[in-house]
């Protein structure tokens, strides 16, 4: 009935890749994105209406096509609490869980794996009577694998095929613990006795399943953002929950799938570009056979990370791994401008013009390719700014990194790049005459006069 809604298909009796027969999964095909709102939207009127529909619990996941972290689940986002004790690890997963529901400003769809109200039913034996009477655990195990089992006691062949022949209690029938005294189980002697006789039937609340983690059980807690909260947020919250219960040592907690490889990138990334920008100062150094002139070319790299972030920030959108990447790519585009002015200036000087004369040369005969590549890149990345396009959230945000960090960059450095050259040449002049005297001194050693004797 939704009217953001294309298509739907049901799967009963599985849950995120598990087996759970109370569980079942819908595939919801949304419409194009011009005939409804984003999916932040369409996930508020979908949870709304779900609401209503009594005696089930839902939990959206938007189908990505690359899942990054591999691991599925009812939420987009999991956090995995283990522990060695499985009774206090599940209490304290499902105290966890409880404090992110109530926290409604930073997690939605909030759930576990953790399915420990499952009626059973135990039969507990008498050992005194059943040894008495002369039934073993073997016996009374076969009798009723017999009759609930599935167990082969004959094959019947004919000429074109062969059918199996399975022993069981009758199907038809209701087997309640009222019931038990209809199961017959054969002494030693050989006469039958009412199973009622020496067990009876304990029902309690158990495990409908039992996850593992790495050898150890786990129970693992997923949860979606609502619209405008950054999984930064939410993984800083998470820890200021364990703070506030007093999780104990004794307890852990990981982050998993996605939210693992958010982790691990946000705790690598600054190191990641700074052995870009390293990488670059060595190759440039190498070329220009100077230690000064590669810090010119990348002083340009600062303006182009204020412009990529406030451009992010201006949209709302966060510094996400896509954005990394527009960050990287930016590092390589904004470089150039610096390069092709730098490169003619010191051919320039080289021939005996002087620092300031080379680099007003320079400025004026590379105007025009650093515009036109400018241009270029700036019209190849907008439409992906835009968010033109199915599924445009993702890539997004590196076009509005890159455009952002290349309107800015462009203005700062065709008038910053110079000036910088200027101070950064005086600077090279100096620490040659500098390294020139440091020779003179060693090569001149002092005269020592001594007295004729």
């Amino acid at each position: 009935k939704s009217p953001y809604v294309a298509h739907v298909a049901s799967t009963v009796g599985g849950n995120g890749g598990g087996s759970a027969l109370n569980a079942g999964r819908l595939f919801v095909e949304l419409k194009p994105l011009d005939e409804r709102p984003k999916i932040e939207a369409v996930f508020a009127s979908l949870r709304r209406d779900l609401a209503q529909v009594a005696g089930i619990s839902t939990y959206m996941t938007p189908v990505q096509n690359l899942r990054i972290g591999a691991r599925s689940s009812k939420s987009q986002y999991q956090l995995v609490v283990q522990g060695l004790d499985q009774q206090q690890m599940n209490g304290w997963a499902v105290r966890l869980a409880d404090a992110m529901t109530r926290d409604r400003s930073t997690f939605v769809d909030v759930t576990t794996d953790l399915q420990d109200n499952a009626l059973q039913a135990t039969v507990v034996v008498d050992r005194d009577k059943a040894n008495a009477l002369g039934i073993g655990s073997d016996i009374l195990r076969s009798t009723l694998y017999s009759g609930f089992g599935v167990r082969q006691v004959s094959t019947i062949y004919t000429a074109g095929d062969s059918y199996n022949v399975v022993v069981e209690f009758n199907p038809n029938e209701h087997w309640t613990p009222e019931r038990l005294n209809a199961i017959r189980v054969r002494t030693k002697s050989g006469t039958l006795v009412p199973l009622g006789a020496i067990a009876r039937i304990e029902r309690t609340a158990g495990q409908l399943t039992v996850n593992q983690l790495g050898q150890l059980p786990a129970v693992t807690i997923s949860y979606n953002l609502p619209a405008g909260v950054a999984l930064g947020d939410s993984v800083n919250r998470i820890a200021a929950i364990k703070d506030e219960l007093g999780l104990p040592k004794s307890i852990s907690t990981t982050l998993a799938g996605t939210a693992k490889t958010f982790q691990d990138s946000l705790a690598n990334q600054g190191l990641l570009i700074a052995g870009a920008i390293l990488t670059i100062y060595i190759v440039l150094g190498i070329l220009y056979e100077s230690f000064i002139h590669p810090l010119t070319i990348l002083t340009g790299l600062p303006s182009a990370a204020v412009g990529a972030l406030g451009a992010l920030r201006l949209f709302d959108l966060e510094l996400s791994v896509i954005a990394i990447i527009g960050l990287l790519m930016l590092i390589g585009i904004v470089k150039k401008n610096a390069i092709m002015m730098i490169d003619v200036a010191l051919v320039l000087r080289r021939e005996g013009k002087s620092a300031q004369e080379a680099i007003h040369q320079a400025c004026i005969m590379r105007f025009r390719p650093i515009l036109m590549t400018t241009l270029a890149a700036l019209m190849g990345t907008l439409p992906i700014a835009l968010g033109a396009g199915a599924s445009a959230e993702l890539r997004q945000p590196l076009g509005i990194a890159v455009v952002g960090g290349l309107m800015v960059s462009q203005l700062l450095t065709l008038f910053i790049t110079p000036v910088l050259f200027l101070y950064m040449d005086r600077l090279s002049e100096g620490l040659v005459k500098l390294g020139g005297w440091f020779r003179r001194s060693k090569q001149e050693s002092p005269t020592i006069a001594h007295p004729a004797e």
